[in-house]
């Protein structure tokens, strides 16, 4: 079973999968960043600081200030600004990864590809055909 276990863990997929999960964990919290610290802000300023957080509908009947008041008082509640709030801050998100990844495609695209291997093989057989002396 160790042996099992060492041919597993030590196949490439495994370790590639391993990889990204990291990468994929750093990279959250650039994207976070991102979003939190450069994005966040400005759109808060043009929206007036607009924050749905507080918006809620209280299902036991009482009128509460605040979502933490109802919360503290036991009140059950919807509690939709969170939900607006969350779906506003994925549209924020996948925005922000959008043009990241259309940034990172546009560079690979203007990088010249080399051309394949084959080519190259076939190329330096013709150019030594025309070199070689011509038998007849």
């Amino acid at each position: 079973m160790i042996e099992e276990f060492k041919a597993f863990i030590s196949r490439g997929n495994v370790v590639e999968l391993a990889v990204g999960i990291i990468i994929g964990a750093a990279f959250t919290g650039v994207v976070n960043s991102l979003v939190q610290d450069l994005l966040t802000p400005p759109i808060g300023w043009i929206t007036g600081g607009l924050d749905f957080s507080n918006h809620f509908i209280s299902l036991s009947g009482g009128r509460y200030d605040s979502l933490a008041a109802a919360q503290a008082a036991g009140a059950a509640t919807i509690n939709y600004g969170k939900f607006l709030n969350a779906v506003l801050n994925f549209f924020i998100v996948s925005l922000a990864l959008f043009v990241i990844v259309r940034q990172v495609n546009r560079f690979h695209r203007s990088r010249p590809k080399p051309p394949p291997r084959q080519e190259v093989l076939l190329e330096e057989i013709r150019d030594a055909l025309r070199a070689a002396p011509q038998r007849e």
